[in-house]
């Protein structure tokens, strides 16, 4: 994040990304839209899985 000072009174600051800040935006972007695009086969994974322990026969003691 960058941060500009300002010698006012009032003081004024302003903050802007870095292109590091920018570059990790882009990421999160990219995972925020393989999730939503990925939603409905995690949920059934999920569903799969929760059915497969349900199921499951007890453990021999």
């Amino acid at each position: 994040m960058n941060r500009t000072v300002y010698p006012t009174v009032p003081p004024r600051v302003e903050y802007g990304l870095t292109e590091l800040g920018v570059e990790a935006g882009r990421l999160t972007s990219a995972i925020g839209a393989w999730a939503v695009e990925h939603a409905q086969q995690v949920l059934a994974a999920r569903q799969d899985f929760d059915d497969q322990v349900a199921t499951a026969p007890e453990p021999v003691r």
